[in-house]
This record gives structure tokens, C-alpha cells and sequence, in this order.
């Protein structure tokens, strides 16, 4: 039956199962095979395997129905599961639409019970947030800021939030009432802003996108909100234009920066736009400007130069007429705004030199005469020995460029040559006057006058330690700087001004800009002195002993002057030799005199601190001996003959009584005053056991 089973694979023929069962049949294959063909043993092997076929088909048919009343059985079987699976659902949904109702019915409650609690929390809320603002507002209103959202640097956005919302209030405060109040908010208000616009600047040069974010997503509620914008788009160009081609710089700058705007403000495109707005109104216009100046000012002298050349030729009676004509004729339009164009040009290409100058320090401007009442504050500082305030530190630097002050006297020769050039004669000295002024907005006043200004607040009081008093290093630097700008102005002005009423003014307006930083230089050096007969005071102050002038064993001393002597005469020494570097001609002479009459008053009001035994009175000529080899430094007679004067005067503490009256009549002490004489002698330590008084009686 296997065999027979193999017979009905797939695909089924019948006449190919015939041939292959008598192909398998002994003697059943054809006649020229190797057994002899057998017609009745094949057709009883077909009888065989038709009854074979029957029993199969008998078994196979007893198995389907067999199968099929299985299926039958097992169908009904399904039929009663399925029927008790729908009784099953169908109670199902019931409980469900019940469970539904019920959830609808406690959603309904649950939001009103929400809309009751809101309606009861909203109105508290409220009353917390005014009631925390209330605590604040009396903060201002007591003057002293007690909160730590106030004084920590760590909370400073909580604190702008703050700030933000009482900034709004106060400004529907009363003025009469709330005038110092609402003072005091500005102040923290403007303060709080200008110290998120810095956090955003440092974490912008930090590249910390997520600070700055943050910051710029703080500041959004402030008014300073567009300072921030500007100043992160003036910090995306720095080194951004290192080569030739601004036009390529530009398209790399955008593409840099545009990710980056998407990421830290909530409207980029704004910034976007403004970014570009600023790039063409400067870079690009800037660029355009140049060129056609640079570009006219070839071409114009290229064509005077061919207009020379060609009065070689016969061109009639009055040939350098009709070539001037035909010059004017083509560059006529051109020149009628060559001013404008330069005046342009040199304003905006100083204020980038200065710019990447303190760029360059790291030093961000300090607004300077803005009329405030800390500038009135500074300024007062500035001419006074009053404690208004801490100096400023700028560990030495003097913030006066060589480098800056060559770039900008360069461009300004070139402006003065390209003046003389292209300018028209009756036009001349008014133009040059108009770039002499650039000049000096850009060299004198934002650059020597602003470094004096910083110098002057960063002098310390005149009771610091240890003070470094560079402002002198600025008094020098200036100097050099403003004898270049002379040079300048005798060199390049003066022949285009020489004839003509501008002249007047150049001079007044040089004579202004020498005036003012005068005043300047005057009131630095004064309180440089200040601070260095400070600086003298202090060494005497804390080196300088009683015992020194009444020793306990008036036979065993040994030194030759006391260790404040030995200080103080290192110090002013090397004060006299940083005064004859940072000064030239008379002003050396001026200054050391200041320098020497105040060194000698420090030292006889000194002297006149202490009682002197006889042994103490000759350290004390030893000491101002030391003073006076030191004031020989000075190379000021006055200086000297004053602590001649001194000396003399030392000489009164270890005389003899009886020679009191003699030495006061010697040539140093004749014409002194007798009570000046009479102080010092009440210095001794016998004065009232050896009745010295008698003698001035």
C-alpha cells in the first residue's frame, strides 16, 4: 500500500498511474524488455490492485464520516459557547454602561468640586503673590534690602521677576508721595537689567547657548530687552571679517549665527533681520564708502596728472582752462559729496579702531559724564580726598595705545591728503576743520580723555597701603600722545587752514581740548601726591617708635638712623625717579617741588609728635640728615633750603640751654617764627626741669 500511496501523489494522472503500475508489474512492460510480456499476470495484478483500491476507498470513506461527525458534534459544541459568550457580553456592556453613568456622575462632581477649589485658591493665590510683593515693596521703602533674592547672586532671575512686577507697580504710585521709592525701584530695576545684559554677554563669549537662553528669556519682560539684541549682534561679528571679502564673510557669519539665533531668542527672525539690517547699514555701506573714496581719489589724480601731461600739446590759447573744465565737468557730481562720504568714513572706521582696541582688553566703556548722581558721586571722588566709594582696580593698565593712536593719526593723514586733494579751494579749510574735529573726538576725547577719566577714578584715597599709583604711567603715555597729535596738527592742518578764518577756530578748539586735559593731569597728580605723602604717613605711622627718640640706654645706640628714616627715604626715592620718567621739561621741576614742600611738612608735623632725650635729639638730626641727603634727589633748591631749614631747627633739641638764645640767632633760624622755634624747643624732655622757656620769654 505504500507503494500504492506513492501512486497518488500530486500532480494526479490517471493514464501515467496505469503506466507505472504495470511498469512495476513483472512482465507487464513492453515486449523488447528484459522479461517476456505476460498479459495475464498483468491483468491479475490490475484485479489484485482494483480490489486493493475498493478497501482503501472503504477505510478512507469509513474515516470521513468519522471526521465528519466529529466535526459536527464538536461545531454544536462551539455553537453553545458562543451563545454563552454573547449572554456573557451582553451582561458585560450592561455593568459597563452602568460603571460609565456612574464615572460620568463623578467626573461632573469632581469638576465642580475643581471649579469651587479654583474659585477659592485663584483669590488666595493672588492675595500671596501681593502679599510677598507688599513684603518687598517695604524693603525699598525702608531703604535696606534684607531678602537673599536680593543679595544672592544665584537668584538673580527670581529677584528680575520680582523686580519686573513692582518696576509695574510703581509706576502707578503718586509721584509726591513715593518720589523716593519709586527712585529706589528704578535703581535696582535698571541695575537688575544691566546685570542680566552682562550674564548674557559672558555666557555668550563662554558659548553656553542654555545660559544664554534662559537669560534672553528673562530679559524679555525688560526694557532692556533691545540692548541685549544689539549687544549679541555686535559680539557675533567680532573676528568675523578677518579677510578680503566681506561678502563671503557675511554669507558665513548668517549661516554661523542663524542656528544659534533659533536656539536663545523667542523670535529669530527678528533678530535675523536686525543682524542683516546692521551688517548692511555698517559693513556693507562702509565697504561702498571706502571704495569710492578710494577709487576717486585715484582716479582724480590720475586724471590731473594725464591733464598735465597734456598741456604738452597745442590746445589752444587757454589750455589749463578748458583740461580744468572738462576735469570738473566729469567729477563734479562726485566731489559735491566727497565730504559727507569721508567725514562718514573716518567716524565710523575710528570708532572701530577704538573698539577693537578695548575689545581687545576686554574692557567694556564705561559711560562717562552722563550727569547722574553716581557720576556726580565720581566726580566729586575725583577732586577730593572724600570716601564715596571704592576705586576702580584696573591692575595698572593705563587704557592709552600707541598702536591705536598711529592707526588713527594715519587714517587722518590720508583723510587730509585726500582733502587737499579733491576738495575745492573755497571748500578747503572748512573740510579739514570737519576731519581736524573726528580727530579729536576720537583721539582726544574718547580715547586720552576717557583713559585720564578711568585713571582718575581708579587713584585709591589717600590713607590706602600699598597703593599702586600708576596714573602717572597715563601722565606720561598722554603726553606722548598728545605731542604726535601736535606734530599732526602743525604738519597736515596748518597749511590747509593757514589762510583762511578756520584757523581761529582750530587754534580755540586745540587750546579747549589742551585746557581740559590739564585740569585733568592737575587734579591726578595732585591726589597722586596725596596718596604718596599717604603712603609716606603710614610707613611713619607703623615703622616709627616713641622709644626711638628716648632710647633706654642713652649710651648704647649704634644706629645712624631710625628704620622709618630708612623706609621712608626708599620710597620717595623711588617716587622722584618715576616722576622724572613719567614727566618732561618743567613740568618735572613743578612736580617735584609740590612733591618736596609736601614731604618736608609730613616731617616736621612728624618730628613734632615726640618728646626727644638728648640721645633721641641726635638720632632725630640723623634722621632728617637722611631726609635731607635724600630731598638733594630732588634737584629743587626750595626743597633743600627747607629741610635745611629742618635741620637747623633738630639742632634746638640737643644744645645747651645757655646756647639757646645763639643758635636761635644763627643765619637758618633767624628769620624763623618764635613760635615755631618755642614748639620745638618744648620737644625736649628738659624743657621744664631746665626752665628752657625762659629763654623765649
Amino acid at each position: 500500500m505504500a507503494t500504492t500511496a506513492q501512486l497518488f501523489e500530486e500532480p494526479f494522472d490517471a493514464d501515467e498511474y496505469i503506466e507505472r503500475l504495470a511498469w512495476r508489474t513483472p512482465g507487464g512492460g513492453s515486449k523488447g524488455g528484459a522479461e517476456a510480456f505476460d498479459p495475464k499476470r498483468l491483468l491479475e495484478e490490475f484485479e489484485n490492485h482494483i480490489e486493493e483500491l475498493k478497501q482503501l476507498d472503504e477505510r478512507i470513506q469509513r474515516r470521513v464520516e468519522k471526521l465528519e461527525h466529529q466535526c459536527h458534534r464538536e461545531a454544536k459544541e462551539f455553537a453553545h459557547k458562543v451563545q454563552d459568550l454573547q449572554r456573557s457580553n451582553q451582561v458585560a456592556f450592561q455593568h459597563f454602561q452602568e460603571l460609565d453613568e456612574h464615572i460620568s456622575y463623578v467626573a461632573t462632581k469632581v469638576c465642580h468640586l475643581g471649579d469651587q477649589l479654583e474659585g477659592v485658591n485663584t483669590p488666595r493665590q493672588r492675595a500671596v503673590e501681593a502679599q510677598r510683593l507688599m513684603t518687598y515693596f517695604n524693603e525699598f521703602l525702608d531703604g535696606e534690602l534684607r531678602s537673599d533674592v536680593f543679595n544672592n547672586p544665584d537668584k538673580i532671575k527670581e529677584a528680575a521677576d520680582i523686580i519686573q512686577k513692582l518696576h509695574l507697580i510703581a509706576q502707578e504710585l503718586p509721584f509726591d508721595r513715593f518720589a523716593d521709592v519709586k527712585a529706589k525701584i528704578a535703581s535696582k530695576y535698571h541695575d537688575l537689567e544691566r546685570q542680566l545684559i552682562q550674564e548674557f554677554t559672558a555666557a555668550q563669549r563662554r558659548g553656553e547657548i542654555g545660559r544664554m537662553r534662559e537669560v534672553a528669556a528673562v530679559l524679555l519682560h525688560f526694557k532692556g530687552y533691545a540692548h541685549c539684541v544689539d549687544v549679541y549682534i555686535k559680539q557675533c561679528q567680532e573676528g568675523a571679517y578677518l579677510r578680503n571679502d566681506v561678502f563671503e564673510d557675511t554669507a558665513i557669519l548668517c549661516q554661523r549665527v542663524n542656528k544659534q539665533v533659533g536656539e536663545v531668542f523667542s523670535s529669530p527672525e527678528t533678530v535675523m533681520a536686525k543682524l542683516i539690517q546692521n551688517i548692511f547699514e555698517n559693513k556693507l555701506q562702509m565697504c561702498l564708502i571706502c571704495h569710492v573714496i578710494f577709487e576717486l581719489f585715484y582716479t582724480f589724480t590720475r586724471t590731473t596728472a594725464l591733464a598735465t601731461k597734456l598741456t604738452e600739446f597745442n590746445l589752444g590759447s587757454d589750455k589749463h582752462t578748458f583740461l580744468s573744465k572738462l576735469i570738473k565737468s566729469i567729477f563734479s557730481s562726485y566731489l559735491e559729496s566727497y565730504i559727507g562720504m569721508e567725514r562718514e568714513y573716518l567716524r565710523t572706521r575710528g570708532a572701530m579702531i577704538l573698539q577693537r582696541y578695548y575689545d581687545s582688553k576686554n574692557h567694556q566703556k564705561r559711560p562717562i559724564g552722563t550727569g547722574s548722581i553716581q557720576d556726580l558721586k565720581e566726580r566729586i571722588r575725583q577732586r577730593t580726598n572724600l570716601p564715596l566709594g571704592p576705586s576702580i582696580d584696573t591692575h595698572g593698565e593705563t587704557f592709552l595705545s600707541p598702536e591705536l593712536v598711529v592707526n588713527l593719526l594715519q587714517e587722518t593723514r590720508h583723510a587730509f591728503e585726500r582733502c587737499h586733494r579733491l576738495s575745492d579751494p573755497s571748500d578747503l579749510p572748512k573740510n579739514a576743520f570737519s576731519i581736524f574735529l573726528l580727530l579729536v573726538d576720537h583721539l582726544c576725547v574718547e580715547h586720552i580723555d576717557y583713559a585720564l577719566e578711568i585713571g582718575l577714578s581708579a587713584i585709591p584715597s589717600a590713607d590706602a597701603k600699598n597703593a599702586n599709583l600708576y596714573f602717572l604711567d597715563v601722565v606720561q603715555q598722554a603726553n606722548s600722545i598728545f605731542h604726535l597729535f601736535d606734530k599732526q596738527f602743525n604738519d597736515q592742518l596748518m597749511p590747509l587752514i593757514s589762510s583762511s578764518p578756520k584757523l581761529a577756530e582750530c587754534l580755540h578748539k586745540k587750546k579747549e581740548v589742551i585746557e581740559q586735559m590739564e585740569v585733568k593731569l592737575d587734579t591726578g597728580i595732585d591726589r597722586t601726591l596725596n596718596c604718596m605723602v599717604g603712603q609716606m604717613r603710614h610707613i611713619l605711622a607703623t615703622e616709627q617708635k616713641k622709644t626711638d627718640f628716648r632710647p633706654e640706654d642713652e649710651n648704647n645706640v649704634m644706629i645712624q638712623y631710625t628704620t622709618a628714616c630708612s623706609k621712608v627715604c626708599t620710597y620717595v626715592s623711588r617716587q622722584v625717579e618715576h616722576v622724572r620718567k613719567s614727566m618732561d621739561g618743567k613740568n618735572v621741576d613743578t612736580v617735584l617741588t609740590e612733591l618736596g614742600v609736601r614731604f618736608h611738612r609730613l616731617i616736621h608735623e612728624h618730628l613734632q609728635q615726640y618728646s626727644y632725650s638728648s640721645m633721641g635729639g641726635m638720632l632725630a638730626i640723623c634722621d632728617v640728615a637722611e631726609y635731607r641727603r635724600c630731598a638733594k634727589d630732588f634737584r629743587v633748591p626750595l626743597v633743600l633750603q627747607l629741610f635745611d631749614t629742618l635741620h637747623a631747627l633738630c639742632n634746638l633739641l640737643v644744645v645747651a640751654p645757655d646756647n639757646l638764645k645763639q643758635v636761635c640767632s644763627g643765619e637758618q633760624l633767624t628769620n624763623l617764627d618764635r613760635n615755631l622755634l618755642h614748639a620745638f624747643v618744648q620737644l625736649r624732655v628738659d624743657y621744664r626741669s631746665a626752665r628752657l622757656g625762659r629763654h623765649f620769654s
